[in-house]
């Protein structure tokens, strides 16, 4: 690797020390994030201050981003189709599994369906956009649900938890019990619990406090979508929506997607 080189990764190295929990840090910390040599670090930072992506404040001695970094970010948010931004990853879902994929959001005790990619199946199911179906029997709704804390899920589910069929969760400690499952699996499935004869496997994508801003769904007829392969989709479903916040940014999630009705607290799931 050729020195220039090294020297742009080192830089960006330095740029992500920086968080929301420590949005300034002194030389000494940053060396330490970064693994560098003092020394180093400050002709870098001299660099990057020179060019307005750091800012040393003069009182302090500290460090953080600069404006020119805030300016990069407003040119990308004007750019992005908020529409569409996870359509790429909805898309690949669909083909890999040949069902319907769909995304959606949290409000109230509803799930808000965002984006569908219908399957290529004569025999399919599909949500419409801005259509909206209760939480506690969807693999949508219940995959938010998992990563809320106790007291907002409480709240949600005292709104009502009508039984829609046979196999419909309709009391907390059944839909407790399944939320802990959700958790220990990493995905939500829903067995014919909102309608007959037709299942589903959900993945919530979290932000960088952990909190669920939007789920991806695989849902099909019951027939194609068994158990076990619900299982299977449900690890796929996973790493697609872990995938999403990776690459969009796990921070920059809450300004992408509108807000939920009742945000996630620091309270610890149920």
């Amino acid at each position: 690797m050729s020195q220039s080189v090294r020297a742009v990764e080192r830089a960006l190295d330095i740029l992500q020390c920086f968080s929301m929990d420590q949005p300034t840090l002194s030389l000494t910390e940053i060396a330490e994030k970064v693994g560098m040599h003092k020394s180093t670090i400050h002709r870098l930072l001299a660099t990057l201050e020179s060019k307005r992506y750091i800012h040393r404040d003069k009182a302090t001695g500290l460090y953080k981003l600069g404006f020119v970094v805030f300016e990069l970010a407003s040119i990308m948010m004007h750019d992005l189709d908020f529409q569409h931004w996870a359509d790429a990853y909805l898309q690949q879902l669909a083909l890999q599994s040949g069902e319907t994929v769909d995304l959606a959001i949290l409000d109230n005790n509803r799930v808000v369906y965002l984006q569908v990619v219908e399957s290529n199946q004569r025999v399919k199911i599909a949500a419409a956009i801005g259509e909206q179906l209760p939480v506690h029997c969807t693999a949508t709704g219940k995959a938010f649900l998992a990563y809320l804390p106790e007291k907002q899920v409480r709240q949600i589910l005292a709104q009502g938890i009508q039984k829609y069929t046979d196999k419909t969760l309709n009391t907390f400690e059944a839909l407790f019990q399944n939320l802990q499952q959700i958790r220990e699996r990493g995905f939500a499935m829903s067995e014919q619990e909102y309608e007959k004869d037709i299942n589903a496997v959900a993945a919530p994508i979290m932000d960088g406090s952990g909190c669920p801003m939007a789920v991806i769904a695989i849902v099909g007829p019951s027939y194609r979508m068994s158990h076990d392969r619900m299982l299977e989709l449900g690890r796929t479903v996973r790493e697609t929506a872990d995938a999403i916040g990776s690459e969009v940014g796990l921070t920059a999630l809450p300004f992408i997607l509108p807000r939920q009705s009742i945000p996630c607290t620091d309270e610890s799931p149920n």
